[in-house]
This record gives structure tokens, sequence and C-alpha cells, in this order.
């Protein structure tokens, strides 16, 4: 969906496929009839944005085939939708049984990562409509943060220049956003300051995911403020909430039909506990005294069982802090909830058209808050 900022300027609102479990051609074309034009439908929308999700060999295939990028690009436009951003943070086999450690693999350090992103541009810039200012891409923040040394630190910088030679190669403005998470090199901005300073800023530049950023424990504004004086750009920010509990000890029972075995859910505390998963923290003595943010993203529009909370709070806050301006710091947003399929079992869709219904919602609830900080929409219309 596109939105207008009160400067004038096209923001576009999207949601990420990384959700949907395909991993070959024709299994994408498919979930765009089965979730993708429902989606569109309930909202009343002429255009539905999608933040796109190729896994690696589907990726490869299709920047090598101009054909079949022509027949993707005009599957999108049969059926209202179109794509400005990609996501290219799991490499693939995003919707296993098992994920958790495996979604960092492969690392910036390798040229297989180098590899898959440069094929994800080569993609977009087919897919990209023709009055797009510029595509983007989201990956990972570099690496998990062990193992971690001088030479793997290196590795990374000589991709990044790599990348940032092929990007600049390119017949459209593609431009790649590296997203702190927390456990990673990159956790936090101050993180993101020190080891993307120096990138080349033209091209390359932070996806700020909104429920990375409250696990973090981060300020809005101290945190984008910081990224304004590095320069680092915000090229893409994830519209995501966290799993929130102000008091862990009393809400371990519910805190624990989270835990499953699919997905980290690292949780972080303000007074030092850091643990790379639910169950760590659930097991950790004396962990429970603190408020605890769960990187486990929940559905934007729907709280949790009580009194458990979200960290909306801080999605909002972000919100106005990048669109308050004269015109707006990031002109790409992507609702990300990829865990509706490991939600505890009263939560959890049923089938595919509950999931589409409550993706519908996600993104009538992200285009609500982007209508309440000014910017103008032509589609009003409740799912």
């Amino acid at each position: 969906m596109r939105l207008r900022h009160p400067g004038g300027q096209t923001v576009h609102l999207s949601y990420c496929t990384n959700v949907h479990a395909a991993e070959n051609l024709e299994g994408i074309l498919e979930q765009l009839d089965t979730y993708a034009v429902p989606i569109r439908e309930r909202l009343g929308a002429d255009v539905l944005g999608l933040g796109l999700w190729l896994a690696a060999p589907v990726a490869a295939g299709l920047a090598s085939d101009v054909a079949d990028r022509q027949r993707l690009r005009r599957a999108l436009d049969a059926r209202g939708l179109e794509v400005v951003t990609l996501n290219g943070f799991p490499y693939q086999a995003f919707q296993a049984p098992v994920v958790k450690h495996a979604v960092y693999q492969p690392d910036w350090t390798t040229p297989h990562r180098l590899a898959y992103t440069l094929d994800l541009a080569r993609i977009l810039c087919d897919l990209l409509p023709a009055d797009a200012a510029r595509g983007s891409i989201s990956t990972l923040p570099l690496a998990w943060r062990e193992p971690w040394d001088a030479a793997r630190a290196s590795a990374c910088r000589r991709a990044l220049d790599e990348l940032a030679r092929g990007l600049h190669r390119l017949p459209r403005p593609i431009r790649v956003a590296f997203e702190p998470e927390p456990g990673c090199i990159i956790e936090n901005t101050t993180e993101a300051v020190a080891l993307l300073g120096e990138a080349d800023t033209s091209v390359l530049g932070v996806c700020l995911d909104l429920a990375h950023l409250a696990c973090a424990w981060e300020e809005p504004a101290l945190a984008l403020g910081r990224l304004r004086e590095a320069g680092l750009p915000v090229v893409k920010t994830q519209i995501s909430a966290a799993l929130a509990s102000t008091d862990p000890r009393r809400d371990a029972a519910v805190l624990g039909e989270y835990v499953e075995p699919r997905f980290l859910h690292q949780t972080r505390g303000p007074f030092g506990l850091s643990t790379d998963d639910l169950d760590e923290a659930l097991a950790t003595p004396g962990g429970d005294e603190q408020p605890w943010r769960i990187h486990y993203h929940v559905p934007l529009h729907a709280p949790p069982v009580p009194p458990l909370q979200t960290t909306v709070g801080v999605l909002v806050s972000a919100l106005r802090e990048l669109l308050s301006g004269d015109s707006p710091e990031c002109d790409h947003f992507d609702v990300e909830t990829y865990t509706w399929h490991v939600l505890p079992a009263a939560s959890r869709p049923s089938g595919p058209q509950e999931l589409a219904s409550g993706i519908a919602s996600e993104l009538f609830f992200a285009r609500g808050q982007l209508t309440a900080l000014g910017l103008s929409s032509s589609q009003e219309v409740s799912p």
C-alpha cells in the first residue's frame, strides 16, 4: 500500500512473506492467490505491497532467468500486488521445524551471503514498480556474535565493499539494510554505528526492526538520533512488536506457553538479564526479578493473554520519530510477524483464511498508526 507523507513523499507499506513456507517459484505464485489477494481484498486496497522473501535456491534461479522474473512480475501486476522491498535475512528453510541459530548462516563472512544478496538485488530491479524511487533489501547484522575475530571482521568489511560496488552497477537504485538483532554482532544502534559507520551509506544502511529495538531496551528518539549523527540511513523499518512481561515470576506459566522449538526467542531485561532463548530465561535463577522483553514477534493488533503485554508503545514512538519531520526518515515499512504458526495454540490461525485475516488486521493496524501520524491513504476500509 502507498501512503503520502505531508511533505509529499510516497511511503510504502507491505507485509513480509517469510511467514509462508514456499521456496520455489510455483509455491510463491500459489501463495499470492492463497494469502496476498485475500489480504488486499480485506483491506479494500487497490494495490498491496509485499515484502517478498525468496529463499536462496529460488533467488539464484530467478536471477539467472529473465523469463521467470518476467513471469513473477506479470503475476504480481495481475493481482494488484507490488514489491519494493525483499527480506534477505533468512537464507532458506525459514519455516522448517527447527530454525534457531541456523537463520544466521551463511553470514557475511562467506561468499554465499554476498552472492545471495546480489541475486536479490538483480531480481528486485525487475520487480520494482516503474515509479518507485528505489528498492530495499534487509539482511542479517553481519553474523551471530560467536565465533568472531579479526579475520571474520575483515571478511565482512571486504564483503560489504564488494556489495556496495555491485549495487552501484545495477540499473535501478537498490539499498541493503543491516538489521540489528539480539545476540548478533550488531545488536543495537550503538553497534550499528561502530561497525557500519564507514560503509558506503549511499547504498548501505540500517533496517530498524521495532521488536528488536524494544528488546535492546533502546529509547527510539536516542537510537534514531545516534543513527542520524553517524549518517547511517534507516533504509527499511520492520513494524513488529515483541512479547513483554513486567513481572516474569508472576507470569512464568503463561510465558512457558511461548516456548517452542522453531525460532530463537532472545530475552532481555534492563538490568543485565541476557539469554538466547525464552526457556533459558525461565530457568535463570533471579532472572525474573526484572521486566522482560522477548524476541517473539506477536500480532500487532491482538494483545496476548493478560497479564502479558507487547512493545507496541515502542513501535508507536519509533514511527513518530521516523515520520515527524518535513520528510520521512524511512519510506519502506514492512509488517513482519513470522511467528503466526508457532503462537500458543489458542492464538494460532487454524488455516489459510484465518492467517490471511490476521495479517490483514495487522496491516490495518499499521496503516492506522501511519495515518494517525499525518500520512494520507485513499483506502480507509476496515478488514
